[in-house]
């Protein structure tokens, strides 16, 4: 029987320990600065809210919101405008191609969930559009009272009275079709048209096949980019290797939005991983609950969660209720 070697085994044990510290090292925002100083992104402007424990796939979200503790309706040129004045730094809004080759500032696959109009967005012309009331179906009582019917008529903004109202703001665009000819038409006939100032302001994300993220990434190769099959990639491979510093290349000029529970497991956060993303052009967004159904963080209570020393991003549906 072999003896066991005492030195061997000593010499083992050094060698883990200076790994584990140098990995703790390369990877510790402890000797970043404390201070918390996060940007924030206003989901669809300032927005009506509404209980996402109800919520399910299919659920008209208008009519289950809150009695509603301000006048604005998501999507509009007020609502954008009353975020950018609460301090917002970016403004998320959505996109849909009209009949006409016009894209839409509108979310719902159906028109009748928001307004007093049925169908698609691609069955009518952006004039069309603006004949119908935005806030036709919003309800806070099942029904009995609908405090926004007749407030909404000719709200619904096309994406380039977006862009001439507000030139100097940073943007982010959900394209909601999903669909190569939303893409095509949202660089040809908007985004290629842009200086590169306001260019530089705008970010793309959607659910859709990655065909039109990549049109997109061939135009213009700094653009920040997200669909959710790109991010779980990016950071798969950014668990695997990121403990070294790496970065992979998937991760440069990306769009992340994490919510703040697997955040936390993510190498080097909060301002590490923040500064490295930073780094490749990169911007960290962390959104609460499971971020399936834009849980932000609305309320000053809420941001107690924030960990010290983030310095990134959060997502808020009431900009209103915390930059008060």
């Amino acid at each position: 029987m072999k003896k066991r070697n005492p030195k061997r085994k000593l010499i083992l044990l050094v060698v883990f320990l200076l790994f584990a510290v140098g990995v703790w090292l390369n990877n510790t925002s402890l000797f970043y600065s404390n201070e918390t100083d996060y940007k924030i992104v206003a989901h669809r402007g300032l927005a009506q809210t509404f209980d996402v424990s109800k919520v399910e796939y299919d659920t008209n979200t208008a009519e289950i919101i809150y009695p509603p503790e301000h006048p604005y309706i998501e999507n509009t040129l007020p609502s954008i405008k009353a975020a950018f004045d609460h301090e917002a730094d970016l403004v998320e809004l959505d996109i849909k191609l009209t009949k006409d080759r016009q894209l839409a500032v509108f979310h719902d696959f159906d028109l009748s969930y928001r307004t007093n109009g049925k169908g698609e967005v691609s069955e009518y012309t952006m004039e069309e559009l603006k004949e119908l009331d935005v806030g036709y179906r919003y309800t806070a009582d099942d029904g009995k009272s609908y405090p926004f019917r007749g407030k909404g008529v000719g709200l619904m903004p096309s994406l380039d009275e977006v862009l001439e109202a507000f030139p100097d703001q940073a943007f982010l665009i959900h394209d909601k079709d999903g669909k190569m000819e939303t893409t095509e038409v949202l660089w040809d006939d908007y985004l290629s048209n842009l200086s590169k100032k306001q260019l530089n302001n705008i970010t793309v994300y959607g659910d859709g096949s990655g065909e039109g993220f990549e049109y997109l990434r061939s135009k213009h190769k700094e653009m920040k980019l997200l669909t959710k099959d790109m991010m779980i990639s990016a950071l798969v491979k950014y668990e695997l290797a990121g403990w070294t510093g790496y970065i992979p290349k998937d991760l440069h000029n990306m769009e992340l939005h994490v919510p703040l529970k697997y955040a936390k497991v993510l190498w080097g956060w909060p301002a590490k991983f923040i500064d490295r993303m930073e780094s490749v052009n990169t911007r960290v967004v962390i959104v609460e609950g499971n971020g399936k159904w834009s849980e932000g963080f609305d309320t000053k209570e809420s941001l107690e969660k924030i960990p010290e020393g983030y310095q990134g991003y959060i997502w808020t549906n009431r900009v209103d209720s915390i930059t008060k």
